[in-house]
């Protein structure tokens, strides 16, 4: 043990001396004692090599695991585009447009809003695990998230004018749309046009 005496006597210093012990902690600290003094001979011991050995390595800083997506996407319509249970209304379709990882949720959202805009009374659902449109008349177009794109189709896109360029697989015969990679490829003046003339038409599921 080292015993230390204060090098600046002072009246508020009740002790005369402190004992440092080997870890340099003082039994009877004073605060007045000045730090070169308490450490004075003072040496810091190894640590054992039995004990090294069980103490952990330093490595790199572990990075959590990437999210990952519940579902894969498709790249065709091949039964269903999602795991998206049959519903009518709003919800179930902002909930499906929800799961949808990007760059698709930001395009589907996008051409929810377009619709929401151009369409009057607009009415949502969820069929075959992606989103269908229509205003009362059975259903017109839909909106799908697929592998690298969004599939915008139209039930009856052959009449539509003009005919949009793309014909889905397993969508019918008539089913026309656009493929969207983002969304800058979203003509907001021409989608809104086969939108309106869309719903015109009577879709399926209404009255002929």
């Amino acid at each position: 043990m080292l015993t230390v005496r204060p090098t600046r006597p002072d009246a508020r210093c009740v002790q005369a001396e402190a004992t440092i012990g080997p870890d340099g902690a003082s039994n009877q600290p004073c605060r007045h004692y000045l730090m070169h003094d308490i450490f004075r001979g003072w040496r810091p011991r190894p640590i054992p090599e039995a004990t090294l050995a069980t103490m952990p390595k330093a490595g790199k800083p572990t990075e959590p695991p990437a999210a990952q997506h519940p579902y894969t996407l498709p790249a065709a319509m091949t039964g269903r585009a999602s795991p998206a249970k049959a519903a009518l209304g709003d919800k179930p379709v902002f909930a499906y447009i929800s799961s949808l990882p990007e760059p698709q949720r930001s395009i589907a959202e996008a051409v929810d809003a377009l619709a929401g805009r151009a369409l009057p009374n607009l009415q949502r659902s969820v069929k075959w695990g992606m989103a269908w449109y229509g205003v009362g008349d059975g259903w017109c177009f839909s909106c799908g998230g697929f592998a690298g794109h969004v599939k915008l189709t139209f039930g009856h896109g052959t009449a539509l004018t003009p005919v949009p360029p793309v014909t889905p697989i397993g969508m019918g015969r008539e089913s026309r749309g656009v493929e969207l990679e983002s969304v800058d490829d979203i003509d907001e003046r021409q989608l809104a046009s086969w939108m309106q003339q869309a719903t015109a038409i009577p879709g399926f599921g209404g009255k002929r």
